[in-house]
């Protein structure tokens, strides 16, 4: 099989590179050049954001196409049909931000979506850019497009900071502040599971939307925070704070304390309908192992995680931190 992969050097795009090198296909990337490919891919150069800036696509042929894309729809536009003469199936890599909201506890794929179009720019936000992304994949390639809509991404090469955060906090040791309750049912996919799922997919001809992450209650908030205490070793003690009181000292849910979400966020999150794509042989690796990889991975660089420059920073103040900690005494 070949496989071109729009971007392939970051985090979901690198994790369908490398999924797509160890099943054997034939793999190129087309991106800028600002980070290395990996081993054995062949690399096209250009900015798809740039006039003519995807020349370097002007021939060949694949099978398979994996764009990651998330900002301005048009440039989906561009690639997809560009492409779609020349492509057997297109995997938009999109996000369950698509859905309006406040999204129901249970929303499978046919949930409303956010007003977009292809054409749109760079000002109309993160839902609307994906949800356009979406269409002009469809556009282009019709029941030959997988919109693979993933929730809250994790494993290694996240370039986000969200587990990376905890692990390294955690690692630190001492006591932490753990987010209540504790049984807080989550949702996520392991990025190598969303890889490897949307190129068998794709393989087998499959068309359309997919909500890409696992059951909600997979794992819970504790037993995903009790397995980075025990990948780290740091014998950190978790100290459970209910949300109110967490909320009433002004932290932000998601951002100063990662996945942890509440109220409507948490809903649109993590308790989607999933049972199309469980159907389909979608398939979830242990939290141990992901964990355990994402932590193998971040000492391996030095324990500082690269992050991307449109995201804010995540992590809550240790300041802060203490303070919650001593009214939870």
């Amino acid at each position: 099989m070949r496989l071109l992969v729009l971007g392939g050097t970051e985090f979901v795009g690198r994790a369908f590179v490398d999924e797509a090198v160890a099943s054997g296909w034939d793999v190129t990337v087309f991106n800028r050049g600002t980070h290395a490919p990996a081993p054995g891919v062949t690399a096209l150069r250009g900015d798809r954001a740039e006039p003519d800036g995807l020349a370097a696509l002007g021939t060949g042929e694949w099978d398979v196409v994996v764009d990651t894309w998330s900002w301005a729809p048009s440039a989906v536009r561009d690639a997809a049909a560009l492409l779609a003469g020349r492509a057997g199936h297109y995997v938009y890599v999109s996000s369950r931000s698509v859905y309006t909201y406040p999204t129901a506890a249970g929303a499978g794929e046919d949930a409303p979506v956010v007003e977009a179009s292809a054409d749109d720019g760079d000002e109309v936000g993160y839902a609307r850019f994906k949800a356009g992304g979406e269409l002009a994949a469809v556009a282009a390639f019709g029941e030959r497009a997988l919109l693979a809509r993933a929730g809250l991404i994790l494993g290694p090469y996240e370039n986000i900071g969200r587990l990376p955060w905890w692990l390294s906090r955690i690692a630190r040791g001492g006591p932490v502040l753990a987010p209540g309750p504790a049984g807080l049912p989550l949702q996520y996919v392991d990025v190598r599971d969303l890889a490897q799922w949307c190129l068998e997919a794709a393989g087998d001809g499959l068309g359309g939307a997919y909500n890409v992450v696992s059951p909600s209650g997979f794992v819970t908030m504790e037993e995903l925070l009790e397995t980075c205490v025990r990948v780290t070793g740091s014998g950190a003690g978790l100290r459970w704070v209910e949300p109110e009181t967490i909320l009433a000292a002004g932290v932000e849910p998601w951002t100063d304390l990662p996945i942890w979400l509440q109220g409507d966020d948490y809903e649109a999150m993590h308790q989607g309908d999933v049972q199309k794509a469980v159907a389909a042989g979608l398939r979830f690796r242990p939290v141990a192992e992901t964990v355990a990889d994402t932590w193998d991975w971040l000492r391996s660089i030095g324990g500082q995680a690269p992050m991307r420059t449109d995201r804010p920073p995540v992590g809550l103040d240790p300041k802060v931190e203490a303070t919650l900690l001593d009214l939870g005494d």
